[in-house]
């Protein structure tokens, strides 16, 4: 009976007295009490000296399961999707080859090099203190420098890694619902950063010399976009250069539609080949936002990347940092800092762009020799990885599967667009395998899946 009285009652609510509970009742104090020790052995009622006895909240006990469903409601449709992300940044099972991701081996980072420049950093008197909200103006000027041009170091924010400033990017200089223009196929992570920030990806065309400028002058002029992304060198993942004479059109083109190119230079380290100057050092209008990140060559933990970019954008941008994030912490901007203003990195450049020629060779032979049925895109001039066009026939999430149960994983092409695939494409990486020769087993085990029926 007093348990049905307590289904009245809400957690924490007291209990009529004991004596009230006799008379309401006509029962012993002896029966009250024992009814009382019962209800709060099995956890319904908490007993306070002097006080009184009080609904206690609701116990989970094994098996029980809680439905969140209103979650769901409360949430609404703002989904984020970090599926094309999240499976590049996964390590592979134990005996299973990489031949995907974005990061270079550890074998290929300068691990002992960067721990040096850490130890030099943190005996800086100021390394703990509190940073410039833009980031240390050491680091700015190097960022600056980078890019040529007239690019100061009053232009540069420093962030915390590629991704990072991708989304302070799309954030600040686009309003959610509208268009945002990218080469299609492109870098997940970009179309997971723009639809995160509640814009609408539209697609355009590239060819083996990246984007084609007529149909982005069409698509500025359909769409009313306001915002090109792009990587204009070693695009990820076709490998495709933008040409200088492309570069200044697709410039012409923003310019025309009053639009911003956010440019991210992620793979000018990659390469030891003449490549054109980066857009932001043809600019002379603050049309480009570029993004230039110190992770992928250097660590997956060394989270710094340099944002350029000049005027009102440039003010809105440091305003989105401070509120989102106030500023990247010292020591790992000074950090940053030591190791490239020190002889290490020109080293270690030279090293990586002779190791990443040798995997570029070593892929694409292998890939020629033992997948004769697919097709690369192109053999580039540097970068980490290849596009590949797979057998018409084939069904690329069929063949990745099988590759994977084979032991090498690689990179399904459809989570490089916006939306249908044109075929079935797989990335494969050359630079996340521990040497050439696992490399090599790597595309042999990629072949028997191919080959599978």
């Amino acid at each position: 009976m007093l348990r049905e009285e307590m289904k009245q009652l809400r957690p924490g609510d007291r209990l009529p007295s004991s004596r009230e509970l006799v008379r309401a009742h006509n029962v012993s104090p002896v029966t009250v009490s024992r009814a009382l020790g019962r209800l709060a052995a099995e956890g319904r009622v908490i007993t306070k000296p002097g006080s009184g006895a009080y609904v206690a909240p609701p116990v989970m006990r094994a098996g029980d399961t809680v439905d969140m469903s209103w979650q769901t409601v409360a949430l609404g449709d703002r989904m984020v999707d970090d599926i094309g992300v999240s499976g590049l940044l996964t390590p592979p099972p134990d005996g299973v080859i990489p031949l995907t991701g974005g990061y270079l081996n550890p074998a290929l980072r300068p691990a002992k090099a960067l721990s040096a420049a850490a130890s030099r950093a943190l005996r800086r008197p100021d390394v703990w203190e509190l940073p410039p909200l833009t980031g240390v103006s050491g680091l700015r000027r190097w960022f600056s420098q980078e890019v040529g041009g007239d690019v100061t170091p009053s232009d540069a924010l420093i962030v915390s890694g590629g991704q990072s400033a991708l989304t302070h990017a799309f954030r600040a200089l686009a309003a959610p619902g509208t268009p945002v223009l990218v080469e299609i196929p492109t870098y997940p992570g970009a179309l997971a950063a723009a639809r995160a920030a509640g814009l609408r990806a539209t697609a355009v065309p590239m060819d083996r010399d990246g984007v084609i400028p007529e149909l982005l002058a069409e698509a500025f002029a359909v769409t009313g976009a306001r915002v090109f992304f792009c990587q204009p060198t070693l695009h990820n993942p076709t490998g495709a250069t933008l040409t200088l004479e492309r570069r200044r059109q697709v410039l012409d083109i923003a310019r025309a539609a009053g639009a911003f190119v956010i440019e991210d230079d992620y793979a000018r380290y990659f390469t030891a080949a003449p490549t054109p100057p980066p857009m932001i050092a043809l600019d002379a209008h603050g049309t480009v936002v570029h993004i230039n990140s110190l992770t992928k060559v250097l660590s997956p933990s060394m989270r710094v990347a340099g944002v350029l970019a000049r005027g009102p954008a440039a003010r809105r941008l440091r305003a989105a940092q401070v509120v989102e994030s106030f500023f990247v912490a010292r020591p790992l901007q000074e950090t940053a800092l030591e190791f490239v203003s020190s002889p290490a990195w020109r080293r270690h450049l030279s090293a990586l762009s002779t190791e990443l020629t040798i995997r570029r060779d070593t892929l694409a032979a292998a890939l020629t020799t033992q997948m004769p049925a697919a097709e690369i895109h192109l053999v580039p001039h540097g970068g980490l990885h290849m596009w590949v066009r797979l057998p018409p026939d084939r069904d690329e999430e069929t063949v990745v599967e099988a590759a994977r149960q084979a032991g090498a994983l690689v990179s399904s092409g459809r989570i490089y667009y916006s939306a249908e695939p044109p075929g079935p494409r797989i990335r494969v990486t050359h630079s996340a395998t521990v040497h050439v020769a696992e490399l090599v087993e790597g595309v042999r085990r990629l072949a028997t899946a191919l080959d599978a029926p």
